[in-house]
């Protein structure tokens, strides 16, 4: 153990990122417009899948989670960040260290849950489209994203509980922009086996066993479109799952450069913990909505429905146009379409 001692601290001091004094104002404006931009584009992707009946497909069921998960996991760091850097205060106290880590793990592994769950609903719609609306239907949708929220929040609670129970020292520096697992186990003057232990093989059997989902998802994938191979059917394959796809590779590849491919707070680990907490939250809403002609359209109806808000906002059918649900025969369709799951 470390000589230096203390069984309870009531505060952390966070490092935060490397910038020189001179460079706090740029930065400041740059992290607060792309946190901005994810709360934005995340809520807008939940708003329209709620509003537009053509949505209500287990696929967006799960993204409009996904895009909450997302602005939630921005949340929890970036704006404590952006303020440290405007204030110049670095200290974060105990209880709030502990909060920010407990959701911090719980959003972060949401993700990874969720991830996994979109990507066997493209399995289901592109291997078995006869049967999609039987397996995918709304008992089943409600139960994977319910179970991946318990998981999520058990792991974290887990964690969390695993760290309380730690002493550390009179070092209360945190070696990063956030209270990391990792960064707080290497402030703690207690014995930290059990957590190395736990954080090992929890962690790895779980992120081998999604991913191992994942690519054994679009491997099966890639093989039923390679018997019969067409341009049309690639096509349809690449836009139904292309952009799932790149998300899991800016997931997976960002977490594994921040835990996996990290020893010491060096410039590497900064743009990769950057890209896993800020960027890709920030970049998932446009990666859905330019590859996906649903949201595309859904987003220009709504549009256009504001629009005639405004030009109609002296009259008296001002107070019905932001209505989003559309006339009988239209729902009806957008229903029908919902069923097909494709």
């Amino acid at each position: 153990m470390r000589p230096e001692n203390q069984s309870s601290v009531s505060e952390f001091l966070l490092l935060g990122l490397p910038i020189r004094p001179g460079q706090q104002g740029v930065f400041f404006s740059l992290f607060l417009g792309m946190y901005l931009t994810t709360v934005l584009g995340n809520l807008l992707i939940i708003l329209l899948i709620r509003l537009d009946s053509r949505l209500h497909k287990p696929m967006y069921f799960f993204l409009s989670h996904l895009a909450f998960s997302d602005f939630s996991l921005s949340s929890v760091t970036v704006p404590k960040m952006v303020m440290n850097m405007q204030t110049w205060r670095q200290s974060i106290c105990y209880v709030g260290c502990i909060s920010q880590l407990y959701f911090f793990l719980l959003f972060g592994m949401l993700d990874n849950f969720l991830l996994v769950v979109m990507a066997y609903d493209r399995y289901v719609a592109i291997c078995h489209p006869l049967h999609y609306t039987t397996i995918m239907r709304e008992g089943l949708c409600t139960l994977l994203v319910a179970g991946s929220w318990i998981l999520s929040s058990t792991h974290a609670l887990l964690h969390t509980l695993l760290l309380v129970r730690l002493s550390f020292c009179a070092d209360i520096t945190i070696t990063h922009f956030f209270c990391d697992l990792s960064a707080l186990l290497r402030l703690s003057c207690s014995d930290i086996s059990l957590n190395m232990l736990v954080m090992f093989m929890e962690g790895v059997s779980i992120y081998l066993l999604s991913l191992g989902i994942v690519l054994g998802s679009y491997i099966r994938i890639g093989t039923i479109i390679l018997r019969v191979p067409s341009t049309k059917r690639l096509l349809k394959a690449f836009s139904t799952c292309g952009s799932h796809l790149f998300v899991v590779s800016l997931y997976y590849g960002t977490l594994a450069g921040v835990y996996l491919f990290s020893s010491s707070w060096d410039f590497k680990d900064i743009i990769a913990s950057v890209m896993y907490t800020v960027v890709t939250p920030m970049l998932n809403p446009f990666i859905y909505s330019l590859r996906n002609r649903d949201i595309k359209q859904a987003l220009e109806i709504w549009l256009r429905k504001m629009k005639v808000c405004r030009s109609a906002k002296a009259t008296d059918i001002s107070s019905s146009c932001l209505g989003v649900r559309p006339p009988k025969e239209n729902l009806r369709v957008g229903q029908q379409s919902g069923a097909q799951g494709v």
